[in-house]
């Protein structure tokens, strides 16, 4: 971990002064700079109480262009927040591509918060910060440039800052019950505090611990860890291609690809038997989908599958089932501008639900390793890396008692073929075929590979693989796996 200096020297009001127009040019000169860059910044300001967290954000927010950074501030969760997986309100909050955003109260607050707490065990702090460092892992390989600095102050230093702000009325008001119970419990915070940066600094999201004792030397130590981050992220993001170079579709793991193709695709169901079943498992997902609502568990389902296997309609009889109020169908397509500014899984964890609730994905995260692996969207490092993304993605949806339901609808080429003809034939239904659903049956044998690598890799949740050649067949099968999966979570919980 980083430190600002070995030498604690307190900085004279004139040498400070003279110091701080050029540190303001080149602040300015950064935010210029990045707003062309294809990266973030994420400022995360932590630290001991009365370290001055409040005023180098104020100072900061006063030195910088205001229209290109923001400031995130994270009190303790809301209802609204403790309904959904920890990480949620900070995903939702990432600053996007080419601004700079300043965080404090920011992921580490509430595990230190939680950790504080004389009785939380500390297998349970340890496992909030690994949570951390994935978190922070995936935003650095996806190029954002995370700068990290803790304020530190001595016990002794901290007790005389509180104590000269609670002499004046002025600043009084800033120190609260709450700061002098950290003081009198500082030994074991700083022990929490020295655990957190051992735990999370790591390449590309190191700490820099600053110290603090004098705020105009600590002023400008932020501000030039800052700069100094910038510049060298600049220069390590210029050596890497932002176009993705096209890779020979390989399988993986060959045993994906053989599991799809030895499904068998002859099963079928007539009408009358389709009619008397359909209802059945109507009525059995819609009291399961109940029963999960009274338990606060939300249910995710999510649909992959050829153009044209099905996916829609299988989505219409699940929806049957379900009262709209507590329902929202995701239809999946190419990314809006303003999702392509964030990380890929940003507009995912946006849409998880809160408890009770059903989420449905009309294609979904797999477009990483299926669509944007074969079309070059994604570089080869980008896909691959995916796969433990979206199983670190899937395990908090499932550690906070979701429960997610997945499906990968499979049809023969032929029975493709004779679909997509039939939607040109049939006037309301050409507007479900287009020339890219004909641009995508040319790489068949191609998807059918990553498709097969998806099946194997996502270990997380297992795939529900539906023959779909009997759309009948096929809704009949979601509907049942559905209640079985749903009702299977419900007795373990």
């Amino acid at each position: 971990m980083a430190k600002s200096g070995t030498k604690r020297t307190k900085l004279s009001k004139k040498d400070y002064d003279a110091r701080v127009p050029g540190l303001r040019e080149q602040l300015i000169r950064l935010q210029v700079e990045l707003k062309s860059a294809p990266f973030p910044i994420l400022l995360v300001i932590a630290g001991v109480e009365g370290s001055g967290k409040g005023e180098v954000i104020n100072l900061l927010n006063g030195w910088l262009d205001p229209r290109g950074v923001e400031v995130f501030s994270f009190h303790p969760p809301t209802d609204e927040e403790r309904e959904r997986p920890p990480m949620w309100r900070y995903w939702r909050n990432l600053t996007p591509r080419g601004r700079l955003g300043i965080y404090t109260g920011s992921w580490y607050t509430e595990a230190l918060r939680e950790a504080a707490v004389p009785r939380t065990r500390r297998e349970k702090y340890r496992h909030a910060l690994q949570r951390i460092e994935h978190f922070e892992r995936q935003l650095v390989a996806d190029g954002a440039l995370v700068v990290k600095c803790w304020l530190h102050l001595s016990k002794a230093e901290q007790g005389a800052r509180l104590k000269k702000l609670a002499s004046s009325a002025r600043t009084a008001w800033r120190v609260t019950k709450d700061d002098w119970k950290s003081h009198r419990d500082y030994k074991r915070l700083d022990d929490l505090g020295k655990i957190l940066r051992q735990a999370t600094s790591r390449t590309g999201a190191r700490w820099s611990v600053i110290d603090a004792s004098d705020e105009r030397s600590r002023n400008l130590a932020v501000a030039e860890t800052l700069l100094k981050a910038f510049a060298e992220h600049q220069a390590a993001m210029r050596k890497i291609s932002p176009v993705a170079k096209p890779v020979p579709v390989k399988p993986l793991r060959p045993e994906g690809l053989r599991r799809l193709q030895e499904l068998p695709l002859d099963k079928k169901i007539s009408a009358s038997s389709y009619e008397v079943k359909r209802d059945k498992w109507l009525g059995r997902l819609n009291e399961l989908i109940r029963r999960a609502a009274a338990k606060q568990r939300s249910v995710v389902f999510v649909f992959e599958g050829w153009d044209a296997a099905g996916k829609g309609g299988a989505i219409r009889r699940l929806t049957s089932a379900i009262d709209a109020r507590d329902c929202r169908v995701i239809p999946v397509a190419k990314p809006t501008e303003e999702e392509k500014a964030h990380h890929y899984l940003w507009r995912f964890w946006r849409n998880v639900p809160r408890a009770g609730m059903v989420t449905i994905y009309d294609r979904s995260w797999y477009g990483r390793v299926l669509v944007e692996r074969l079309e070059g969207f994604a570089r080869e490092d980008e896909w691959r890396r995916a796969y433990a993304e979206l199983n670190d993605f899937e395990k908090q949806l499932t550690e906070h008692g979701i429960i997610v339901v997945k499906f990968w609808l499979h049809i023969s080429k032929a029975e493709q073929l004779r679909r997509f003809r039939h939607r040109e034939e049939t006037e309301y239904k050409r507007h479900k075929i287009n020339a890219e659903d004909w641009r995508n049956r040319r790489k068949w044998e191609q998807y059918e590979i990553a498709v097969g690598d998806m099946l194997v890799l996502s270990r997380e949740i297992p795939w529900h693989l539906v023959s779909a050649e009997d759309k009948r067949y096929a809704r009949l099968q979601v509907l049942k796996l559905s209640c079985k999966q749903i009702a299977a979570a419900l007795v373990q919980a």
